[in-house]
């Protein structure tokens, strides 16, 4: 099946996103990782971009003219820093199991503004929130909750000491926020990809209770938190908010987000203040 012609499929919208962008993306290197079998790289191709497959199981890529390098996250991808102007990470981050690590990765490879392209299935979408709060699971009356039965997706010792866990680790649109928020990136743009009719059902009964939710969660820490002007609390709590009540983000079937690099993640510390007294002070 070719998937990226397959609005069921997130590859489909990767593919019509590369597209949109191609005049971004002509000439630009653009890291594919994790690259699986090559279908972004194509693409990434095929618009004139100069893509840098990356992947852990490079066994399975298959793209005439292209060389997918072998890459463990967890040891770094072999790349100098600053040296890439985009990274493709499509269906990854939920496999990894530090992914504020990762995101310090990806912003070191990546040159000053430069674009990261995150997709992951939606655990914030309310068919997920509704699942997990009947069975911690990432389906109801489908899928188990994360064991060692199902989500042990490859274990080859012939290739790797590393387990490639399955959706273990998956991640909501506010914690990806925050974490690539802490590495650097800021969102520049949240991608609509298709509606899930669970969640578009239960959207009728449960937004009004979301809206007002949010809207009391909002105002408390407008008025709570002193350390932070009124301008820095508004924008920070004013996104996650819009976030949290984004009827896209609550029905669609995948978070498809793309980020911009607006500092090395060697320097958020400097703009951040603790919630505790600093070590030593009484």
């Amino acid at each position: 099946m070719n998937y990226e012609n397959n609005p069921a499929s997130i590859k489909y919208y990767v593919k019509k996103y590369l597209f949109a962008n191609a005049s971004f993306y002509k000439g630009k290197k653009v890291i594919d990782f994790p690259a699986g079998n090559g279908i972004t790289s194509g693409i990434l191709k095929e618009v004139g971009a100069n893509p840098i497959p990356m992947d852990l199981f490079t066994e399975y890529f298959d793209v005439e003219g292209l060389y997918c390098t072998r890459a463990n996250i967890r040891d770094g991808l072999p790349l100098e820093g600053k040296s890439a102007d985009a990274l493709v990470c499509q269906e990854g981050i939920e496999h990894f199991s530090d992914q504020y690590q990762a995101l310090q990765e990806f912003n070191r490879v990546l040159k000053p503004n430069g674009t990261l392209l995150i997709t992951t299935p939606n655990y914030s979408n309310l068919r997920s929130k509704l699942s997990y709060l009947l069975s911690e699971s990432e389906r109801f009356n489908s899928i188990m909750p994360p064991n060692e039965l199902d989500s042990i997706w490859m274990a080859q010792k012939e290739i790797t000491n590393e387990i490639y866990f399955g959706h273990i680790f998956l991640i909501g649109i506010q914690k990806l926020r925050v974490l690539a928020k802490l590495t650097g990136f800021r969102i520049k743009k949240i991608h609509f990809t298709r509606v899930k009719s669970t969640s578009l059902v239960l959207m009728f009964i449960f937004y009004p209770f979301i809206l007002l939710s949010n809207w009391i969660t909002y105002t408390k820490n407008i008025r709570k938190n002193k350390d932070y002007s009124m301008e820095t609390k508004k924008a920070t709590y004013g996104e996650i908010f819009r976030i949290s009540i984004n009827p896209g983000i609550l029905v669609g079937s995948h978070l498809m987000v793309e980020f911009e690099k607006e500092q090395d993640f060697e320097n958020v510390a400097q703009g951040l203040k603790s919630m505790h007294k600093e070590f030593g002070v009484t």
